[in-house]
Protein backbone atom coordinates (compact mmCIF):
# COMPACT_ATOMS: atom_id res chain seq x y z
CA UNK A 1 0.00 0.00 0.00
CA UNK A 2 2.84 2.60 0.82
CA UNK A 3 4.27 1.85 -2.77
CA UNK A 4 0.83 2.50 -4.27
CA UNK A 5 0.91 5.79 -2.12
CA UNK A 6 4.74 6.82 -3.31
CA UNK A 7 4.32 5.99 -6.57
CA UNK A 8 0.54 7.87 -7.49
CA UNK A 9 2.35 11.03 -5.22
CA UNK A 10 5.42 10.55 -7.75
CA UNK A 11 3.30 11.02 -10.63
CA UNK A 12 1.09 13.85 -9.31
CA UNK A 13 4.24 15.89 -8.93
CA UNK A 14 5.70 15.19 -12.23
CA UNK A 15 2.11 16.15 -13.47
CA UNK A 16 2.47 19.38 -11.20
CA UNK A 17 -0.39 18.43 -8.98
CA UNK A 18 1.54 19.33 -6.00
CA UNK A 19 0.85 23.12 -5.09
CA UNK A 20 0.97 23.76 -1.83
CA UNK A 21 -0.30 26.70 -0.15
CA UNK A 22 2.28 29.21 0.29
CA UNK A 23 0.94 30.61 3.98
CA UNK A 24 1.09 26.44 5.26
CA UNK A 25 4.37 25.14 6.76
CA UNK A 26 5.95 22.87 3.88
CA UNK A 27 5.96 19.98 5.85
CA UNK A 28 2.05 20.26 7.42
CA UNK A 29 1.28 20.71 3.92
CA UNK A 30 2.88 17.51 2.35
CA UNK A 31 1.81 15.71 5.28
CA UNK A 32 -1.65 16.78 4.35
CA UNK A 33 -1.35 16.26 0.75
CA UNK A 34 0.17 12.51 1.32
CA UNK A 35 -2.76 11.95 3.49
CA UNK A 36 -5.36 12.44 0.70
CA UNK A 37 -3.30 10.90 -1.65
CA UNK A 38 -3.13 7.50 1.03
CA UNK A 39 -6.93 8.04 1.76
CA UNK A 40 -8.09 8.11 -2.01
CA UNK A 41 -5.71 4.86 -2.26
CA UNK A 42 -7.08 2.91 0.80
CA UNK A 43 -10.75 3.48 -0.53
CA UNK A 44 -10.27 2.40 -3.99
CA UNK A 45 -9.09 -0.74 -2.69
CA UNK A 46 -12.27 -1.04 0.43
CA UNK A 47 -14.10 -0.14 -2.43
CA UNK A 48 -12.98 -3.02 -4.91
CA UNK A 49 -14.84 -6.03 -5.68
CA UNK A 50 -12.42 -8.41 -3.98
CA UNK A 51 -12.69 -7.11 -0.99
CA UNK A 52 -17.07 -6.12 -1.00
CA UNK A 53 -17.02 -10.26 -1.11
CA UNK A 54 -14.41 -11.43 1.39
CA UNK A 55 -15.69 -13.42 4.13
CA UNK A 56 -13.61 -12.91 7.59
CA UNK A 57 -14.14 -15.82 9.24
CA UNK A 58 -11.70 -18.33 10.62
CA UNK A 59 -13.32 -21.38 8.62
CA UNK A 60 -15.13 -19.49 5.46
CA UNK A 61 -15.44 -23.13 3.81
CA UNK A 62 -17.43 -24.42 6.54
CA UNK A 63 -19.60 -20.82 5.66
CA UNK A 64 -20.33 -22.00 2.31
CA UNK A 65 -20.91 -25.06 2.54
CA UNK A 66 -23.62 -24.42 5.53
CA UNK A 67 -21.82 -26.68 7.82
CA UNK A 68 -18.91 -26.12 10.07
CA UNK A 69 -16.12 -27.97 7.64
CA UNK A 70 -13.02 -29.44 9.02
CA UNK A 71 -10.65 -27.26 10.47
CA UNK A 72 -7.48 -25.90 8.15
CA UNK A 73 -5.07 -27.10 10.31
CA UNK A 74 -6.96 -30.47 10.40
CA UNK A 75 -6.51 -30.37 6.27
CA UNK A 76 -2.65 -29.29 6.47
CA UNK A 77 -2.32 -32.77 8.72
CA UNK A 78 -4.29 -35.01 6.42
CA UNK A 79 -2.18 -33.21 3.36
CA UNK A 80 1.03 -34.28 4.71
CA UNK A 81 -0.37 -37.86 5.50
CA UNK A 82 -1.39 -38.22 2.21
CA UNK A 83 2.30 -36.82 0.93
CA UNK A 84 3.99 -39.90 3.43
CA UNK A 85 1.30 -42.41 2.31
CA UNK A 86 2.47 -41.38 -1.36
CA UNK A 87 6.09 -42.17 -0.58
CA UNK A 88 5.51 -46.10 0.45
CA UNK A 89 5.74 -48.81 -1.64
CA UNK A 90 2.39 -49.41 -3.91
CA UNK A 91 1.64 -52.94 -2.05
CA UNK A 92 1.98 -50.64 1.05
CA UNK A 93 -0.29 -47.85 -0.18
CA UNK A 94 -2.90 -50.14 -1.60
CA UNK A 95 -3.88 -52.03 1.89
CA UNK A 96 -3.59 -48.92 3.87
CA UNK A 97 -5.95 -47.33 1.05
CA UNK A 98 -7.80 -50.67 1.20
CA UNK A 99 -9.01 -49.76 4.97
CA UNK A 100 -11.17 -46.79 3.59
CA UNK A 101 -12.78 -48.77 0.83
CA UNK A 102 -16.65 -49.47 1.47
CA UNK A 103 -15.32 -53.42 1.20
CA UNK A 104 -14.04 -55.27 4.23
CA UNK A 105 -10.64 -56.81 5.08
CA UNK A 106 -11.59 -60.17 4.58
CA UNK A 107 -13.36 -59.32 1.08
CA UNK A 108 -10.15 -57.41 0.28
CA UNK A 109 -8.29 -60.63 1.04
CA UNK A 110 -10.41 -63.07 -0.80
CA UNK A 111 -10.54 -61.22 -4.26
CA UNK A 112 -6.60 -62.11 -3.78
CA UNK A 113 -6.77 -65.18 -3.05
CA UNK A 114 -4.83 -64.61 0.35
CA UNK A 115 -6.35 -65.53 4.54
CA UNK A 116 -7.24 -63.03 6.62
CA UNK A 117 -4.49 -63.23 8.86
CA UNK A 118 -2.27 -62.55 5.61
CA UNK A 119 -4.38 -59.22 5.05
CA UNK A 120 -4.38 -58.59 8.85
CA UNK A 121 -0.79 -58.79 8.32
CA UNK A 122 0.05 -56.86 5.56
CA UNK A 123 -2.17 -54.01 6.98
CA UNK A 124 -0.17 -53.85 10.21
CA UNK A 125 3.07 -54.09 8.12
CA UNK A 126 2.24 -51.05 5.98
CA UNK A 127 0.78 -49.33 8.91
CA UNK A 128 4.32 -49.87 10.65
CA UNK A 129 5.61 -48.38 7.93
CA UNK A 130 3.63 -45.00 7.52
CA UNK A 131 4.60 -44.49 11.17
CA UNK A 132 8.49 -45.07 10.43
CA UNK A 133 7.96 -42.31 7.02
CA UNK A 134 5.50 -40.18 9.24
CA UNK A 135 8.12 -40.32 12.48
CA UNK A 136 11.62 -39.86 10.31
CA UNK A 137 9.16 -36.87 7.91
CA UNK A 138 8.58 -35.34 10.87
CA UNK A 139 12.02 -34.44 12.50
Amino acid sequence: MEAEVFLAAWKAVRRGKYRPDPRVEPRVALRAWLRGISWRQASKYFESAYVRRAILHAEPLGLLRGVVGPSLDAQVEARDLLRAIERLEPRHQEILLTVDAPETLSAYAAQRGMSQGTAASRLRIARAMLALRLRRWRR
